[in-house]
């Protein structure tokens, strides 16, 4: 079934794709992949911002091990291309110093000539922090952090002599250097799957990434059942509530963590449906699945796109051959 991409982006933001990458273990591969990713219509690579090794601490919470630390991997893939996006989904908000993170963030929009693309959580694994020595606080405090480092960014990017001054974050008495390439800052993205995080997100973010709820601290059942159809719709009511009246101009990003495009994969809907108890009618409205063939996959996400307003899709690496022709499809590319 052939498509016009011109009718599938009517009315409606144009369709921009994603890698995520885990486990890239060389210089060479890493480049290699950042290249690919380029060359294939990819939007954007994003990395995760995690620490933890294989053990005993990372085994229960279901997460993957990301291989190589985000802030250098992302700046090495920024000298490596020419239009493609960098990202981080998301960084840690509890693991970076703010006032740091800032000028590290500014310096990769330098060296990308203004590709980046801030990504910020407010931090859920808590196995991991118990890894790293910090201190894992109510979400609360963790969402007031975020909320802090966010503005603290907005301040620092202005130009504008810096006095930012929170329960948590404290940074004054200097303007921030280098000044970022894309004005008035590099887009940030704030993602989550629960009310005040996403609120937040709404009221603050140019890019809203919609997520499983992993409030437990674990990615598995309980995930699933947080994003469902009908949860979906809530995430964006949230979002919406923190929004009011710029919720128009917010770019809307999710990720499909169950990919299987012409059946090349070990996922199948059946599998799937038995895996989250949704039915198949259900599986075409659940926003982190794209298995069936590729004009199936599109129909999905144009789908998706008319109920949720999803534009922005993410998928992991190892689907990043698979997928492409989906890209393709989708951008024109």
């Amino acid at each position: 079934m052939s498509m016009d991409v011109s009718d599938a982006s009517s009315n409606n933001r144009p369709f921009r794709f994603a890698i995520q990458a885990y486990r890239s273990e060389s210089r060479r591969e890493w480049l290699d992949l950042a290249r690919k990713v380029e060359a294939l219509g990819y939007s954007t690579l994003f990395l995760a911002d995690h620490y933890l090794g294989p053990g005993e601490l990372i085994e229960p919470t279901g997460h993957r091990v990301q291989t190589l630390a985000s802030i250098p991997a992302m700046a090495a893939a920024a000298v490596v291309t020419d239009t493609l996006r960098i990202g981080s989904r998301m960084t840690c908000v509890g693991y970076h110093l703010p006032s740091v993170l800032v000028k590290e963030m500014a310096s990769i929009d330098v060296l990308s000539e203004g590709r980046l693309e801030i990504g910020l959580g407010a931090g859920w694994l808590a196995n991991e922090y118990e890894a790293l020595g910090i201190p894992f606080e109510a979400a609360g405090r963790r969402i007031q952090l975020l909320r802090e480092t966010t503005e603290l960014m907005l301040a620092a990017y202005s130009g504008q002599p810096l006095d930012y001054r929170g329960e948590q974050v404290s940074s004054y008495g200097y303007t921030a250097v280098p000044p970022t390439v894309q004005r008035q800052h590099p887009p940030i993205m704030i993602g989550g799957g629960a009310p005040k995080v996403l609120a937040l997100a709404g009221e603050l973010a140019d890019i809203v990434s919609i997520n499983f709820n992993n409030s437990a601290g674990v990615v598995g059942a309980n995930s699933i059942a947080s994003s469902t159809a009908d949860e979906t719709d809530r995430k964006i009511a949230w979002v919406r509530d923190g929004a009011g009246d710029r919720f128009g101009s917010i770019e809307l990003e999710t990720a499909c963590y169950f990919v299987s495009v012409d059946g090349v994969s070990e996922i199948t809907a059946e599998s799937l449906m038995s895996r989250t108890n949704l039915s198949r009618a259900e599986l075409v409205d659940f926003p982190h699945a794209a298995v069936g063939s590729v004009a199936e996959i599109c129909e999905a996400l144009i789908r998706r796109r008319e109920r949720y307003g999803f534009s922005y899709i993410t998928v992991g690496d190892a689907n990043i051959d698979a997928f492409a022709p989906v890209v393709a499809q989708l951008t024109g590319k």
